[in-house]
């Protein structure tokens, strides 16, 4: 497979299907901020070592880049597009599998009694990066869902992905010993 095409040197790309659309519109933009959300996690995941205590991340992380994936293909197949194709869209089961492990790590934290600074150690500082980095796609995929008929579920699922990814910088900071800090005025 070459790298370069030559077909979006104007400033155009093309859907699944075929149709042609502007570099500049909502979806592709949902479209790459989805995709720089991926290759943070990425980083972060590059940065993960054995003696950190943070497997359990790096596997939820692994496991949220394939999620990604499939994000993507369904921003780039929507549903005006082919409302039959099934293979690349998101479902129920990973906003549950997104769910299900914010349930487990928030037993595993304090709660919260006011707002936290993002930071603590470079990998929690790293999650919270890409959780701000999560919402600007969320709010990409909202906003690119009024030109697009959109699978619903993509917003429900990137919600949920920066829901777990701020648990996941406080669980990164407890187990490396960092305290956060709290706002204040």
């Amino acid at each position: 497979m070459k790298i370069y095409t030559k077909t979006g040197d104007k400033g155009e790309t093309s859907l699944y299907g075929g149709s042609r659309v502007a570099k500049s519109s909502a979806i592709i933009d949902a479209i790459g901020n989805v995709d720089e959300l991926n290759a943070s996690m990425g980083l972060i995941i590059s940065k993960i070592s054995a003696t950190q205590k943070l497997e359990s991340i790096h596997k939820i992380l692994l496991k949220i880049q394939n999620h990604l994936f499939i994000v993507g293909g369904d921003l780039a197949s929507p549903y005006e597009i082919n409302p039959k194709l099934k293979e690349v869209r998101i479902s129920e089961s990973e906003v549950i599998f997104l769910e299900k492990n914010i349930d487990k790590i928030e037993k595993k934290l304090d709660p919260l009694r006011n707002f936290i600074l993002p930071g603590g150690s470079e990998i929690g500082a790293m999650l919270h990066l890409s959780r701000s980095i999560c919402r600007r796609a969320e709010r990409s995929v909202v906003y690119a869902n009024e030109d697009y008929k959109l699978n619903p579920i993509l917003i429900n699922y990137l919600n949920r992905l920066s829901d777990l990814l701020f648990v996941l910088a406080r669980f990164a900071n407890k187990r490396q010993n960092l305290t956060e800090q709290s706002w204040t005025l």
